[in-house]
């Protein structure tokens, strides 16, 4: 037997210890010992090899805006959208596709293989933010699979123009349809029309909802009754959702239940959500990220992703899942081995399920999409935010990482 590619001495998720055979892009083998002659021989040496890393959450069209962007002047109201409103006109699809570019190799190099981006379209960028990330689709294959949900940042029934801009995007290969109804004159009629146009175009649905600082009134509410009405259960998320930080924890778990039951899928972004929260306190300041770890214990889909990177959403950041998961497990205070292997579901499993492959994972007849993680183990990883130091798509290394070596006298 011969493959295009062996991993010896891989060590998996559930802490066994094996060789990956890989053939056509595909893993043909598993086994401890495999006795055959690959192209490419790799010896892992007992170190961590997970499936590729899946990022269901970013926005390449507006990454690495922060220093184009007016200054932050002042806690609250922050202004993250009104700054970056200003520089839309700006944006060019040369200039969205140069900046997406230089994010996607970050999160290409820290192990991401699978992604879903987010590209706002309205009447100030019309569709170059969706094109200019979308030129990169085709040119990165051979190192992540991308697809594109097209937003409505600014509001969508306010802002007269925007909808036929989603139609167009939708129409020309955006995957899946977004909102962010706590921009809009009726988040209600937004959220309506979303499901409207997910049912025309058979798209999935990836929605901002409920940020905040006060639980009284939950959009997502609505989202699990039309996901019910119409039958899109396991095609719908909900990302920050940050009002689900500070409900009581009965009515945190009766909500919990109500998403898993209709469906609905939760994204936590700890980055965006830490940085933007609790602006309008001065002490006692929210956390802001829901305990997704509590939720998927109760049946709710997860993922954890990076959201906004280098732009005024989110100042900071490096494409690097397993710190954001490491930032994470600090704020939510779940650093047990249970929890950290949960977590690392958040952007590995979950994620995948949430973007619904199923084809997904380390297992024979499956894409051979892998990285090699400088850890025995996601706990570790997690806990020391350990580096990524080979990823390979489809069965071609992608990137590599040297691990670090100490120069002794």
């Amino acid at each position: 037997m011969g493959f295009d590619l062996l991993l010896r001495d891989a060590r998996l998720l559930d802490g066994s210890v094996v060789d990956i055979g890989v053939a056509e892009g595909r893993i043909a083998a598993i086994g401890p010992g495999l006795a055959a002659e690959a192209d490419e021989v790799v010896d892992c040496g007992g170190r961590l090899v997970s499936p590729g890393f899946v990022e269901t959450h970013i926005h390449l069209d507006k990454t690495c805006t922060i220093d184009r962007c007016a200054c932050e002047t002042q806690r609250f109201p922050h202004g993250a959208m009104e700054r970056t409103s200003a520089i839309k006109p700006t944006f060019t699809v040369e200039d969205v596709t140069s900046r997406a570019r230089r994010t996607l190799e970050k999160c290409i190099s820290h192990g991401t293989t699978l992604m879903r981006t987010h590209a706002e379209v309205d009447p100030k960028v019309g569709l170059r933010g969706f094109e200019g990330v979308k030129a990169l689709v085709d040119q990165y294959r051979w190192a992540i699979d991308i697809e594109i949900c097209v937003m409505p940042q600014e509001g969508l029934l306010n802002n007269p123009g925007t909808d036929a801009l989603m139609v167009a995007a939708l129409k020309n290969g955006a995957r899946v349809v977004g909102a962010a109804p706590s921009y809009d004159s009726d988040p209600a009629g937004q959220i309506r029309r979303v499901f409207e146009l997910a049912r025309e175009f058979d798209a999935d649905i990836d929605m901002h909802v409920d940020s905040g600082s006060s639980a009284a009134h939950l959009d997502t509410r609505l989202v699990c009754e039309l996901t019910e009405q119409y039958g899109w259960g396991g095609r719908v998320a909900c990302g920050h959702l940050t009002k689900l930080s500070v409900m009581p924890l009965p009515e945190l778990d009766e909500m919990a239940k109500r998403m898993a039951d209709a469906g609905v899928a939760l994204t936590v972004l700890p980055s965006t959500d830490l940085y933007l929260g609790g602006r309008d306190k001065d002490h006692r300041i929210e956390r802001s990220v829901a305990d997704a770890n509590r939720l998927h214990r109760l049946g709710v889909t997860c993922s954890l992703s990076s959201n906004n990177i280098l732009n005024a959403f989110t100042p900071l950041g490096d494409g690097q899942l397993i710190r954001q998961a490491n930032l994470y497990a600090n704020v939510t205070q779940h650093a047990m081995p249970a929890d950290l292997r949960e977590t690392w579901a958040f952007f590995t499993t979950q994620s995948a399920r949430l973007m619904r492959r199923t084809d997904y994972g380390i297992a024979v007849g499956n894409p051979a999409d892998l990285v090699l993680v400088d850890a025995p183990d996601p706990v570790a990883a997690i806990r020391e935010v350990a580096p990524v130091l080979a990823g390979w798509k489809r069965g071609r290394r992608s990137f590599t990482r040297q691990p670090v070596v100490l120069h002794r006298p």
